[in-house]
């Protein structure tokens, strides 16, 4: 079992250019995308979050329940859902502005206990954020590390939502002795400063920063560095994109039996070559559709180990 522990919110995404084009809802949020891109790969999934009882909240479970996705440990409560406003530049890249005011999501209090059979544990995005979920977040995060079992963080920085940047990053900083896989943009490796180096001396096993069309690279404790380019498709929009590398990065080493970090010390180049590759074609799949519409199985073929 992978868990995936974050926020679920809707995405508004304008129907065309400018600042009053029509907006359609779409079922979003990091860790929900992840966890959808999860399940449509075929790996046994569960989402902890905290979800509205209203429409919106309904839907992202339903997108949760067709995906093959346990919803049974997500909290419920009476607050609105999160809304993430998108805007699309000509490049087909995602901007976000956010309604976060009393929403149900930030009020999400960490599980007494895992499901059973958990691996993994994927952190990220608005979740680590605000509180007071963001408090309870990074408990279940050290409680997963101090337990043995794989951590994922994809910090995945919406700027606009941190009102102290230097205090975030210092937090950022904290998190990474219970981290075992970072995955991170380029851009927001340059926002949060530092690099997979540093980083990787604080307590990743791996870090593996993407950099869009351009492809993605891992770094590793032992000094490797293994890169491959990015698949060339013709690009709709970006959202979900970085969500569904994550999916493919976890389901790619549930696939190899490697979720732990001694495993990944054994992967090697051709090892860590296969499991980006696989990565870099989800994700392209995923740019050529609008909104965060990952892969299913069938789409990619199963990643195999070297």
């Amino acid at each position: 079992m992978i868990v995936v522990a974050g926020e679920a919110l809707i995405d508004l995404v304008p129907q065309g250019p400018g600042a009053l084009a029509d907006l359609k809802p779409a079922l979003g949020g990091g860790p929900y995308n992840t966890a959808v891109a999860l399940g449509r790969l075929g790996s046994r999934t569960a989402f902890c979050s905290r979800t509205s009882v209203d429409a919106f909240g309904e839907a992202l479970l339903d997108g949760l329940r067709r995906a093959g996705v346990d919803v049974s440990g997500v909290q419920r409560g009476p607050e609105p859902t999160t809304l993430a406003v998108a805007t699309i530049d000509a490049a087909g890249s995602a901007a976000y502005s956010f309604y976060v005011d009393g929403t149900a999501d930030r009020l999400f209090t960490a599980p007494a206990a895992l499901p059973a059979g958990t691996r993994a544990v994927s952190f990220g995005t608005c979740s680590l954020v605000l509180e007071p979920g963001a408090s309870a977040y990074e408990e279940l995060m050290r409680a997963a590390a101090g337990q043995g079992l794989f951590t994922a963080l994809d910090p995945n920085i919406r700027a606009g939502l941190i009102p102290d940047a230097d205090a975030y990053r210092a937090r950022f900083k904290s998190w990474l002795p219970s981290v075992t896989l970072l995955k991170l943009s380029a851009e927001d490796a340059a926002w949060l400063g530092g690099s997979p180096r540093e980083w990787l001396a604080a307590g990743p096993a791996a870090v593996v920063v993407t950099r869009g069309g351009d492809g993605l690279t891992v770094f590793t404790r032992d000094g490797g560095e293994h890169s491959v380019p990015g698949e060339k498709v013709d690009v709709v929009d970006t959202i979900g994109a970085g969500d569904t590398v994550n999916a493919a990065l976890l389901h790619g080493l549930a696939v190899r039996d490697a979720l732990s970090a001694e495993a990944l010390a054994t992967l090697g180049t051709e090892g860590w070559t296969r499991l980006l590759r696989f990565a870099a074609r989800a994700a392209a799949v995923t740019c050529s559709r609008a909104g965060a519409e990952p892969p299913y199985a069938a789409e990619l073929g199963e990643p195999t180990a070297p």
